[in-house]
């Protein structure tokens, strides 16, 4: 082969590359949440169906910013990640946390806010948050979580841990007294359990937990590893509703201070 037809070849055989890229780029006109409905004041589902929550409002959010029709997905946390890699939806918004377990399985975007974890106790119980106050204890927690993770690793030797499909789920054992304890987001737990008439009974102790070995850096909308543009269009779609005023309306609709933390 001579060296012209050679850079002809090789000429040739990058236009078809280029072309191959367009063609598999993907056209973010519509694009499909995963969420999960079951994580008040973030998420949950109404008597009819319909979702309603601060993540489902910030996924609304970012759908307006980036022109798209917003499809919402609801799945069980269980299986949330999973049913992303199967291509169910093209993204997560579900107060997921950004955690280096997490990230050898997905992308994260920047991060949409950020809450400390906190444990819950029946009041009068009289429960410290130290090893001889926890000793022997049932703390009831999500599966599959960073509360979860947090709990084997620093007191499972010491506390029975019951893990839970759902938050709520956790709620009502919690009620019905086959709970000592409860782990999980601070803001959660206020709005979800605290101040409804199920939690009158209840309340914090001990610190916040935020250490980002077992809490990540915040929660950020997952997306399958490879769509980098996604993840860009969702970074510069974050950074516009906390610039124009609409994350604000969003934040302040749920909570009386600012959830994206510092």
């Amino acid at each position: 082969m001579t060296i012209r037809n050679l850079v002809t070849a090789l000429c040739v055989a990058a236009v078809v590359a280029f072309s191959a890229s367009l063609s598999e780029a993907k056209d973010w006109n519509k694009l499909r949440v995963g969420v999960e409905g079951a994580y008040p004041p973030f998420s949950w589902m109404e008597t009819d169906g319909t979702l309603k929550g601060f993540d489902i409002d910030i996924a609304l959010a970012i759908c307006a910013e980036i022109n798209a029709e917003c499809e919402l997905v609801a799945q069980d946390w269980d299986g949330i990640i999973p049913a992303l890699l199967a291509n169910k939806y093209d993204a997560i918004i579900a107060s997921m946390s950004i955690t280096e377990e997490r990230k050898k399985k997905v992308s994260f975007s920047e991060k949409y806010y950020s809450t400390p974890a906190k444990f819950v106790r029946k009041k009068g119980s009289g429960i410290e948050i130290n090893e001889a106050g926890l000793k022997g204890k049932t703390v009831g927690v999500q599966r599959a979580t960073i509360h979860e993770n947090f709990l084997k690793d620093n007191y499972g030797e010491i506390i029975e841990i019951k893990g839970y499909g759902t938050q709520d789920e956790a709620y009502l054992d919690f009620t019905a007294g086959r709970l000592d304890l409860l782990l999980a987001d601070s803001v959660a737990l206020d709005d979800g359990f605290l101040k409804t008439n199920a939690g009158k009974n209840a309340e914090f102790v001990g610190p916040g937990y935020s250490d980002p070995k077992w809490f990540g850096d915040g929660a950020g909308i997952a997306i399958r590893k490879g769509d980098t543009e996604l993840q860009a269009i969702l970074n510069k779609a974050i950074t516009a509703i906390r610039a124009n005023g609409t994350y604000k309306a969003i934040n302040d609709k749920y909570f009386e201070f600012d959830v994206y933390g510092g």
